[in-house]
Parts: C-alpha cells; sequence; structure tokens
C-alpha cells in the first residue's frame, strides 16, 4: 500500500474523528501498525489469512472506538491496536480448541461405535459358522452345545431341557459332541482356532 504520509497519532484520530479522512487514516494505520500486528499472530499459531482478517477486524473495532470517543489517548494508537489485536487473536484460538476439541470427541465416538460394531459382527459372523458346523451334528448335540457354550447355560439347566437322567450323562454327551465337531473342524482349520476363541477366549 502506498504511503499514506500521515505519522503521528493525533493526526490519525483527527482524520478518524471528522469522519472526512477515514481512508487516509485506515492507511497510515496500515502503514505504521501492519506488520507488528500481523507478526504476533503469524508468531502465534496463526496464517498469513488468520493475520489479515484480525488485523481487518482490529482496525474495524478501533475506528468504532474512537467514533464513540472510547479511546482516550491514555497509551499509543500502536499499544491500544495490539492490546484489541493480541485479545481478539487469544480468543479466536480458545474458540477454535474447543471446536477442535468437539471434533476430537465426536470422531472418538464414531470410531468407538465403528470398532464395537465391527467387533460385533466379526464375533457374529464367527458363531454362525460355528452354529452351521454344529446343527449338522445332530439334535441333542446341537441343543447340548449351543446352550452350554452359545447361551452360557450350566449343566444342571441343560439336564433339565434334555431329559437325561443325571448331569454326568450331560458332561459326557457333550464330550462326545465335542469330539464330533473336532473331526469337523479337523477340515477346516482357520474354524478350528475361531472355536477355540469361543470356547476359551
Amino acid at each position: 500500500m502506498v504511503d499514506s504520509g500521515i505519522t503521528h497519532d493525533h493526526e490519525i484520530l483527527a482524520k478518524l474523528r471528522s469522519g472526512s479522512g477515514v481512508e487516509e487514516a485506515v492507511k497510515a494505520i496500515y502503514c505504521n501498525h501492519y506488520k507488528k500486528l500481523t507478526g504476533y499472530i503469524l508468531q502465534n499459531n496463526g496464517n498469513k489469512q488468520d493475520a489479515e482478517d484480525i488485523f481487518q477486524e482490529v482496525v474495524l473495532a478501533f475506528i468504532e472506538l474512537v467514533k464513540l470517543n472510547k479511546f482516550r489517548e491514555e497509551s499509543s494508537i500502536y499499544t491500544f491496536l495490539f492490546s484489541i489485536n493480541r485479545h481478539t487473536w487469544l480468543n479466536e484460538l480458545k474458540r477454535r480448541g474447543r471446536a477442535l476439541y468437539r471434533e476430537e470427541k465426536y470422531e472418538e465416538g464414531i470410531e468407538k461405535v465403528e470398532s464395537d460394531v465391527g467387533q460385533f459382527m466379526e464375533e457374529r459372523d464367527k458363531r454362525v459358522r460355528i452354529a452351521s458346523l454344529v446343527d449338522g451334528l445332530g439334535g441333542k448335540c446341537r441343543q447340548i452345545l449351543l446352550a452350554f457354550y452359545f447361551e452360557k447355560k450350566s449343566i444342571k439347566e441343560i439336564l433339565y431341557e434334555t431329559g437325561y437322567d443325571n448331569e454326568q450323562v450331560v458332561r459326557n454327551k457333550k464330550y462326545l459332541c465335542l469330539k464330533q465337531l473336532e473331526q469337523k473342524l479337523n477340515e477346516n482349520p482357520t474354524l478350528k482356532q475361531i472355536l477355540k476363541g469361543l470356547l476359551y477366549g
């Protein structure tokens, strides 16, 4: 920007207060203070666009304060502008920090849900594949194995449901059913590992 020719604070203030020299006053503020004010933003996690945006906000705020006679000339224009500049930028960083925190928490929530759903679907798929093999063992074996390993029922509960003579008979039957299932699984090592995980994991 072309040098405004105005260097003193009282000249800038006079232009702003008169209302007829605002453009010249803004040029003077730009020439005298732009580099230092934007430099603060750039040195404190801001980029060029941030620096320019904040500078514009600061200048507009300053002009408004001068028109409202809120600037009492107790400090230099630069000191006053720097204070507004710093305050505005720190507030912006806080706002961004809160927004980033909310976004990160949201993303964490999404990842957790996706992970939980993915794990559930994977486990469900494994169980379906094992259950399909169990189905091929016959009625009683299917009933006992699904009740014990998948429904987590006790031997006593299974005894009541199956109608066997005693708990030892249920245990023996469960063992025989597992041996039959093992034979089927020996043909499929992957499913065998899955079963071990489901039974003993």
